[in-house]
């Protein structure tokens, strides 16, 4: 998936990845798609949770090696 940005979460736990993605959609124009590479487990539950509670659309993710990719488009 294509991606406008990309957000590194890598190595950070919860509530990290979260905090890092809000701050990173502020600086985003609606339409954008954010790109957050996380290996905590925990994203897979909450990137989805915090998109629903902002109202930003979660688009998907693709697993990688070592983290997965978590899509989210700013609305």
């Amino acid at each position: 998936m294509q991606a406008d940005a990309v957000l590194d979460a890598k190595g950070l736990l919860c509530p990290m990845p979260i905090v890092k993605l809000s701050q990173k959609m502020k600086a985003m124009t609606p339409g954008q798609v954010l790109e957050v590479q996380a290996d905590d487990k925990g994203a897979a539950v909450d990137i989805p949770a915090w998109c629903q509670k902002t109202g930003n659309t979660f688009l998907g993710s693709e697993p990688g090696d070592s983290y997965t990719s978590y899509f989210v488009k700013k609305s």
